[in-house]
């Protein structure tokens, strides 16, 4: 399945543009100007955004504490995002929610969650609504590795598989649940192999290979349209600490410089000039549009007001 000059952009753009908001609110949280906390998928952009791209607006996703490429790849703005990691009033929550509580309805992001595999019972929720009023939309279901140890996990791959549900369930693999590694805590070597027990498809794939996990994105969504749910395992790796608070005492320098060869970013800029797709100059328009946006983000954040006092009384029910 070959791509369109116009796909290879946007899953270019999406990817650095997820790269440099991260690396921006990281300095920023160094310097003290933001503050809480914050869960950065640096290295693993190519997972959320090849995703997100194969999707289309009406389709639905929950995304992980980790989610920001799951939250760009589906279209959402930095500048709602940054205001968001400020806590200002136009931020996608109000100032309200944080980097882990993003959410836009308008565009299919049913909301990130910072209960690990909080959103997989609401995506199978979503999944259910979906089949229920025939609307052709899937869901997915963004989750780490260490939430397919979860009863929600489970428990939502049943229900699913029973209801022949139109629902992916994508789980970002960066071989560390926190501090443990993947084999101290499942006795599996790919996590895919718990879609048999269910009669489910299972699938793993390379999680640095954009083009890939956007092509296999669009045959599962053909997939699970036509006969319910499927697991898809994305292998990456998270370059940075778990939160902005990690000492990453438990894995080595080496193994990270090994895994930062394997960037998804670099990777596909090679491919699109081995190619002939986009050329240097190109791309190098585009890495200064996304220079462009984060600076533009930066300055709608820091112009946006501060929430009200009233307003901690707002949205506490739906109307």
């Amino acid at each position: 399945m070959e791509l369109t000059i116009d796909i290879h952009k946007k899953l270019y753009y999406r990817m650095v543009l997820t790269r440099q908001f991260e690396l921006a609110a990281d300095e920023l949280f160094r310097a003290k100007k933001m503050h809480g906390t914050s869960h950065f998928c640096v290295g693993e952009e190519a997972t959320g955004v090849g995703v997100g791209v194969a999707l289309s607006d009406s389709d639905y996703i929950t995304q992980t504490h980790r989610g920001h490429a799951q939250s760009i790849g589906k279209g959402m703005s930095v500048k709602r995002m940054m205001a968001e990691f400020f806590g200002k009033a136009d931020g996608y929550c109000k100032g309200k929610g944080g980097s882990m509580h993003m959410a836009d309805f308008a565009l299919g992001s049913l909301g990130a969650n910072g209960i690990v595999g909080g959103g997989i019972p609401i995506a199978t929720g979503a999944a259910i609504t979906q089949q229920y009023r025939q609307t052709g939309n899937i869901v997915v279901s963004y989750f780490g590795d260490g939430a397919s140890n979860t009863g929600a996990f489970h428990e939502a791959l049943n229900l699913a598989s029973v209801k022949k549900l139109p629902i992916i369930f994508v789980c970002t693999n960066n071989l560390y649940g926190m501090s443990t590694p993947q084999h101290e805590s499942m006795n599996i070597d790919d996590i895919s192999k718990r879609a048999i027990s269910y009669g489910i498809k299972g699938l793993t794939i390379d999680g640095n290979d954009v083009i890939r996990v956007y092509q296999e994105t669009l045959k599962a969504k053909e997939y699970v349209l036509e006969h319910g749910p499927m697991l898809m395992v994305l292998e990456t790796y998270r370059w940075l600490g778990h939160s902005k608070s990690d000492a990453q005492v438990y894995r080595s320098q080496d193994e990270v410089k090994q895994w930062k060869l394997k960037c998804p970013i670099d990777r596909h800029r090679k491919y699109l000039l081995e190619h002939s797709i986009l050329t240097t100059q190109e791309l190098q328009e585009i890495d200064s549009l996304v220079a462009q946006e984060i600076q533009d983000s930066l300055e709608f954040a820091q112009m946006s007001p501060e929430p009200t006092f009233e307003s901690i009384f707002e949205d506490v029910y739906a109307d």
